[in-house]
């Protein structure tokens, strides 16, 4: 049985990196996190997110991580799915209102 290495959930983006990674993956997804907020509308702009505070168990910050990353995500107020903000907008440009039976 092969054993995959270690991973740790970025709290920005969600995604899963390895445990000597991670320190040089957050700095860069952080500031990229920075410019794609800056271009967009200001009512779809999201507050900085924050690191969670968890330090000791690696699953209990996996999970603080994915839920702080899932919190970024803003819902259609037509369909309700959750997008990233930038994505959100490309998104509603062809969700339209199901019609009524």
């Amino acid at each position: 049985m092969i054993r995959r290495p270690p991973t740790i959930v970025c709290y920005i983006c969600g995604r899963e990196y390895g445990t000597k990674s991670i320190s040089i993956h957050e700095p860069q997804c952080l500031k990229k996190w920075h410019n794609q907020n800056s271009l967009l509308p200001r009512e779809l702009r999201r507050p900085e997110p924050k690191k969670p505070e968890v330090r000791t168990i690696t699953a209990a910050l996996n999970e603080a991580a994915w839920t702080s990353a899932q919190s970024q995500l803003v819902p259609c107020d037509v369909c309700g799915r959750t997008f990233l903000p930038d994505r959100l907008i490309v998104h509603q440009r062809s969700c339209k209102p199901r019609a009524a039976k």
